[in-house]
C-alpha cells in the first residue's frame, strides 16, 4: 500500500476497537505499518486481521500502558518488527463515571492511571527512543498525538476523574510540545466525538447509527485528521487541540490571560468586590459545563 503514512512506524493504544481501530485501519490504508496495542488480545488481533485482510502490515501489542516497564515492550516491538518508531497515538481510555460527592477512591486512581498516566507510559519511552536518535545524528521526524476530550475542556457533570485527567492530556500536549521540538518531535491532541465503547450508552440515542445518509459519529470521520499528524506533511503542526465531529475540524482555543483590572498596588478585601464586577463585566464567558 502506499499513501501518505507510506513505511512510516505508529503505535496506537486501544486499538482494539472503536476510535483506535478506525484510526489503526486508516493508517494501515496510507501505507503505515502499525503496532496495535489492547490489553484484549482477541480484540487487537481482530484489527490486525482486518488490516491484513486489506493488504497492510500490523502487529498486535498487549502491553499495560498504566505500567511503566510493560509499556516500553510496545515501543522495543515496534523497533525490532519494523526497524523504527515514528508516531505514538494515545487512544486507550475507560470511564467511571459518577457524581463528585459518590466517587470512590478506586474510581478516581483507575481512570486517571488509564489516561494520564497512560499518555506518559509509552511516550516517556518513545521520546527516549527519538531524543537518543538524534544525538547519533539522525534526522527525527516523529508525532506525539495524544486524546483529550470536551469533558477535559470544558468539564462534564458526572465525570470529575474523566475531565481531570482529560484536561491534564491537554496541558502535557502544550509543554511536549515546547520541549521535545528540538528532537524533531510534535505533539498535539485531539477532542473527539464518535460513537465508541465509552460513549454509545451515555449518548445512545444522539450517536446510533442512522440507517442512511452521512454516519455523524462514525469513529472513521476521525481518523483522516489524525493519520495527517502522522504524517510527514504536519511537522509545521504542534501543541494544537483539534475538535472533531462528523465533517468538522476545529481548533480548541485555550486559556488566555485577559486584559485585567491592575490598582498598581495591594488590593484590600474590601476592594475586591468592585474589582470582580469590573473583571466580569469584560469576560468572555467559558463555555458551560457538559450536562449543566
Amino acid at each position: 500500500m502506499s499513501g501518505i503514512c507510506q513505511n512510516r512506524v505508529v503505535i496506537i493504544t486501544g486499538a482494539g476497537g472503536g476510535l483506535g481501530a478506525a484510526y489503526a485501519k486508516a493508517f494501515a490504508a496510507e501505507g503505515a505499518k502499525v503496532v496495535v496495542n489492547d490489553i484484549n488480545r482477541d480484540a487487537a488481533q481482530r484489527t490486525v486481521d482486518a488490516i491484513k485482510a486489506a493488504g497492510g502490515e500490523a502487529i498486535v501489542n498487549t502491553s499495560n500502558i498504566t505500567d511503566y516497564a510493560d509499556s516500553l515492550n510496545a515501543v522495543q516491538q515496534a523497533v525490532q518488527t519494523y526497524g523504527d518508531l515514528h508516531v505514538v497515538v494515545n487512544n486507550a481510555g475507560i470511564c467511571r463515571d459518577k457524581m463528585f460527592a459518590s466517587m470512590t477512591e478506586a474510581d478516581w486512581d483507575a481512570v486517571i492511571a488509564v489516561h494520564l498516566k497512560g499518555h506518559f507510559c509509552i511516550s516517556s519511552h518513545a521520546v527516549q527512543y527519538w531524543r537518543d536518535q538524534t544525538k547519533q545524528g539522525k534526522k527525527v521526524n516523529a508525532r506525539i498525538i495524544n486524546t483529550s476530550s470536551g469533558a477535559g475542556l470544558n468539564g462534564s457533570v458526572g465525570q470529575s476523574n474523566y475531565a481531570a485527567a482529560k484536561g491534564g492530556i491537554a496541558s502535557l500536549t502544550l509543554n511536549q510540545a515546547a520541549e521535545l521540538k528540538r528532537y524533531g518531535v510534535t505533539a498535539n491532541a485531539l477532542a473527539p466525538a464518535a460513537r465508541t465503547g465509552m460513549t454509545e450508552d451515555v449518548f445512545a440515542d444522539m450517536m446510533k447509527k442512522p440507517e442512511g445518509g452521512f454516519d455523524h459519529y462514525d469513529p472513521a470521520n476521525v481518523a483522516p485528521l489524525v493519520v495527517w499528524l502522522g504524517s510527514e506533511e504536519s511537522a509545521a503542526i504542534t501543541g494544537r487541540v483539534f475538535e472533531v465531529e462528523g465533517g468538522k475540524i476545529s481548533i480548541a482555543d485555550g486559556w488566555r490571560t485577559t486584559k485585567g483590572v491592575d490598582k498598581g498596588a495591594r488590593w484590600e478585601p474590601a476592594e475586591i468586590a468592585s474589582a470582580m464586577d469590573e473583571l466580569l463585566s469584560k469576560e468572555v464567558p467559558a463555555q458551560k459545563v457538559y450536562g449543566s
